[in-house]
């Protein structure tokens, strides 16, 4: 039994490009709404393994793709260290802030893994649920995104709170950092123990920072999780999203150590192709194109497809499906990649 896009990312591509999406899981399917309504919050949606498993198979039962992400929220991480989350209907998602010495004083790893323990066990449950030619992926998000949501205790759109705060005060952001690299890094191990076959770190807001910052938030909380895992787990890849990250895509690439980068939508082929002979790419179609679907969204995944041809490519988009998507579009891009022939 060969995993295509497992070998794909070990820099082993064969003639069809493998696929899978960002958001695969999600409210563009009817089932998806269906099953989330059965809980009566989106933090127990992502700690019920039987509605966590279902959902994650969902999209592999309608479109067949050859990688299949574990449900579940980057600020699992967060409310595993004991700050509090939940979700607002119309504004998304609310955490007490953690912002000085007395908030920060208040979350650390005690009873990280018990509170966190039901992702571990829908990982599981999906690697016996899952077809043997199926990669199972697992995910956290990266100490600087998930740092931006627990300063500012909701989503931003500068993530000035977090910037201020690792200005004025370096000495509490850079122990959140070390933190929160704790955490993750026990996480995707447990992720990778439980059976995923590969795992991506999402830095979702790595955009715009100044690079001496970029290197200090992005770069070395990265190349510090990358390095945890490999002690323990040499062989499984690790997957980076520097999303927005521009010109200092490759750096990250460089110095991280990840074994493949997925390419957000701004990130020209010829830069793809660049990266490329680095480490596997993955990417990078605009969702809105699924959104639009017909021709035109078939001839930017074929223009695309061409012209990562050369190398190791994991078809992806640049980020993930809008609830607006059809469900009969995602059927033709997925159609239009597995006829696709390098």
């Amino acid at each position: 039994m060969t995993r295509l896009l497992l070998e794909t990312l070990k820099n082993n591509p064969g003639d069809r490009v493998p696929f899978w999406f960002m958001r695969q899981a999600g409210r563009y399917l009817p089932e998806y709404l269906e099953t989330r309504a059965k809980s009566k919050s989106f933090m127990d949606f992502c700690y019920s393994p039987d509605l966590a498993t279902e959902v994650t198979l969902q999209p592999i039962r309608r479109y067949g793709m050859d990688g299949a992400i574990l449900f579940a929220d980057i600020l699992v991480v967060p409310d595993g260290l004991g700050q509090q989350v939940w979700f607002e209907t119309g504004h998304g998602p609310r955490l007490t802030p953690v912002n000085d010495e007395a908030t920060f004083s208040k979350i650390g790893m005690t009873g990280f893994h018990e509170k966190v323990g039901a992702v571990y066990e829908t990982v599981r449950r999906l690697r016996k649920d899952l077809p043997d030619e199926v990669t199972l992926l697992g995910f956290a998000g990266a100490p600087w995104t998930v740092a931006t949501y627990m300063v500012e205790g909701a989503g931003s759109k500068d993530h000035g709170a977090a910037r201020l705060l690792g200005y004025s005060k370096p000495g509490l952001f850079g122990r959140l950092l070390d933190m929160l690299v704790e955490a993750t890094s026990e996480y995707l191990i447990a992720q990778i123990d439980a059976g995923a076959d590969a795992v991506q770190i999402f830095d979702s807001w790595s955009a715009a920072l100044p690079e001496p910052a970029f290197d200090n938030w992005v770069i070395e909380p990265t190349r510090a999780i990358v390095s945890r895992i490999r002690a323990k787990h040499k062989e499984v890849p690790i997957i980076g999203f520097p999303r927005l990250a521009g010109s200092l895509y490759k750096k990250y690439v460089r110095e991280t150590g990840v074994n493949a980068v997925s390419l957000d939508t701004g990130v020209s082929l010829k830069i793809g192709r660049d990266i490329q002979n680095m480490v596997p790419v993955q990417g990078n179609l605009d969702p809105w194109h699924v959104v639009a679907g017909g021709g035109g969204m078939v001839a930017e995944t074929l223009r695309i497809l061409e012209g990562l041809a050369g190398g190791a490519h994991v078809f992806n988009l640049g980020h993930g499906f809008v609830p607006q998507t059809n469900p009969e579009h995602v059927a033709e891009l997925a159609k239009t990649i597995k006829t696709f022939r390098r």
